[in-house]
């Protein structure tokens, strides 16, 4: 089988669907911090200014993270990058949940967005190789996992929030990013 037998082939739309997937979990600590706001000012008593710094550094993390990574992806490749970003991304959530102060969440969330960047760049560039003719929609599609993302967690996330508060959030998170991300990079 040649290259150009690969490009737009079922396997290339499977990549793209098991692409859509990883993005999709993977994406969630960007989203996550914005749902459990709120009970982190109320825990931690601070005002709406402090309660957004872990985001702040999500996303300045997030934009390091799409420039470095994308350098590990060139000489590792994307599965790599994927398998270490998922356990980063867990360890990171995991401790989040422990944090004893703002402080301590806010550099979390920095590690966090770094490892959250190996599933939009990075992932987008991977599946544009695969493709084309329908490369334009494949990388749209691979793209809007940070969207669906940021649509389905919220929700999923809202009810263990109102029972158990945001650090059990952060606990499922851990589990569920390591426990999928990873085998779902297998298949890549």
């Amino acid at each position: 089988m040649s290259d150009a037998d690969i490009l737009d082939s079922r396997h290339a739309w499977a990549r793209l669907a098991i692409s859509l997937l990883i993005a999709t979990i993977g994406n969630v600590g960007m989203w996550a911090i914005i749902v459990i706001m709120p009970a982190v000012q109320a825990e931690f008593g601070i005002d709406r200014a402090d309660a957004s710094l872990p985001y702040t550094l999500t996303m300045v993390g997030f934009a390091l993270g799409n420039l470095l990574i994308g350098r590990v992806v060139d000489r590792f490749g994307v599965a790599a990058a994927l398998g270490a970003a998922a356990v980063l991304i867990g360890a990171s959530t995991g401790l989040a949940a422990l944090s004893p102060s703002v402080l301590v969440l806010t550099v979390l969330q920095f590690v966090i967005g770094f490892g959250t960047a190996a599933c939009f760049g990075p992932l987008i560039a991977d599946i544009s190789l695969w493709f084309l003719e329908r490369r334009g929609i494949a990388v749209a599609i691979a793209a809007s996992g940070n969207y669906l993302s940021g649509a389905i967690w919220p929700v999923i996330l809202a009810g263990v929030l109102a029972e158990q508060g945001w650090r059990a959030v952060y606990m499922v998170l851990a589990a569920v990013t390591v426990t999928l991300v990873v085998p779902l990079v297998l298949l890549l």
